[in-house]
């Protein structure tokens, strides 16, 4: 009889095999789903910039900028656009003097901060143990 843990690790190699299975492990293709859509939506500031738009329905460059600490307004400005060209993000400009400029998150971008909420579940229930050894994890 398999315990639950012993059920998870098969779950989990079931879903890796479907992932990689597939490939050719000597010619591996140079697009790669993963490495693509993550590399787009998963560095730290992007991260950041949609975990607090998941918080607030709508913020405004200045709000993400003061929220998102450390984030210089280039950077900001760029990570914002990609956001929005990839479909995590809806940009909406306001004709006014000055310009008002508003960000929240589609539809897609709301079940990516989903998967996020259960990711940054996992780091906050480990990075005690994280914390405790970073050279062992590579934070030094």
């Amino acid at each position: 009889m398999e315990t639950i843990s012993e059920n998870q690790l098969v779950e989990r190699q079931k879903k890796l095999e479907k992932m990689f299975g597939h490939l050719d492990r000597k010619n591996l293709p140079e697009l790669c789903t993963v490495r693509d859509v993550m590399s787009a939506s998963s560095d730290q500031w992007s991260i950041l910039i949609l975990l607090w738009l998941g918080y607030f329905p709508v913020l405004r460059f200045n709000k993400i900028k003061k929220y998102v600490y450390g984030i210089s307004n280039k950077v900001l400005s760029q990570r914002l656009k990609v956001l929005e060209a990839d479909g995590y993000i809806e940009r909406k400009a306001y004709p006014e003097v000055p310009i008002r400029v508003e960000y929240n998150l589609t539809d897609f971008g709301a079940q990516y901060v989903e998967r996020l909420l259960e990711l940054t579940q996992w780091m906050r229930e480990n990075s005690p143990k994280i914390l405790k050894h970073p050279e062992k994890y590579g934070l030094l």
